[in-house]
């Protein structure tokens, strides 16, 4: 075999190189958009809650601990909970959602739709 045969069997190494740039492209733009992208929305979701309490707001903790807003100061926030009105102080970062403002959207959208939103298999409830 030649030297010029030889080098036509193996392809050239030009263009196996772009092919290869564009696929590591286009696995780290998937990745992008599948993982970091929504986890990163979410994220920013999460901290707008946070950074909305107000006194009085009904929150749940990560914990599973459901309480009342009676201060907040930076990052922390005091709770009432329970009956006997026990209080505790948390980190704002501890906070897994705001029932009230759950609650208050859920209404809202009630009140737009004028009915509740229907699932893809409403039909088995009845």
């Amino acid at each position: 075999m030649t030297t010029t045969g030889f080098a036509l069997t193996q392809g050239g190494g030009e263009g196996s190189f772009w092919t290869m740039i564009v696929l590591y492209g286009l696995i780290i733009a998937v990745f992008y958009f599948i993982l970091i992208r929504p986890q990163s929305k979410q994220k920013k979701k999460e901290e707008e809650m946070r950074n909305s309490l107000e006194v009085g707001d009904t929150i749940v903790t990560i914990g599973g601990i459901i309480g009342r807003v009676l201060s907040i100061k930076e990052d922390d926030i005091v709770i009432e909970t329970g009956a006997d009105r026990n209080k505790m102080k948390i980190k704002k970062w501890a906070i897994g959602s705001n029932e009230t403002r759950a609650a208050a959207a859920k209404e809202a959208e009630k009140k737009s739709d004028g009915t509740e939103k229907k699932g893809l298999f409403s039909f088995l409830k009845k």
